[in-house]
């Protein structure tokens, strides 16, 4: 039983800042000289941080449409592939509420623009309805029969 048991192995760390004897700095301890980076209790700046000048979002004019902080979009664009309409059976109706009911896709944010693309083959005579479409997956679904409103 004894001689199943992994062997565990670990090397000692050197600790910084503990004095010449324990074999690694003293003195400054891999720090550099003075300043605030060299002292303890040293933490970096948060992101958008400038020392305390006015920073560069409260600078700029406030337009129509700015947001401070970090732009971050909301928009989410989600592609499908004509093979993807598949799941739906002849005559359905696609539309975002229908793709979401399925699980075909998700929305995490309130504003959601799903595009169909011509990836993979359709077999099936669909109505699209408020979902955009690209030229060649329009032409494959009209081909079949399919409608786009």
């Amino acid at each position: 039983m004894l001689h199943q048991l992994v062997k565990s192995t670990t090397t000692d760390k050197k600790r910084l800042g503990r004095g010449y004897g324990s074999g690694k700095g003293g003195h400054t301890s891999s720090r550099g000289q003075k300043g605030q980076k060299s002292r303890s209790g040293y933490k970096p700046a948060r992101s958008g941080w400038e020392g305390g000048q006015m920073p560069l979002s409260r600078r700029l004019p406030k337009l129509k449409g700015f947001s401070r902080g970090f732009i971050k979009s909301t928009r989410k664009e989600v592609s499908l592939s004509l093979s993807d309409l598949n799941i739906f059976k002849d005559g359905d109706t696609v539309s975002p509420e229908a793709l979401l009911k399925l699980g075909v896709i998700y929305n995490k944010t309130k504003k959601l623009h799903v595009k169909i693309l011509a990836n993979g083959e359709l077999n099936r005579k669909l109505i699209i309805e408020q979902i955009k479409v690209s030229a060649a997956a329009k032409a494959i679904i009209e081909a079949k029969g399919g409608k786009i409103s």
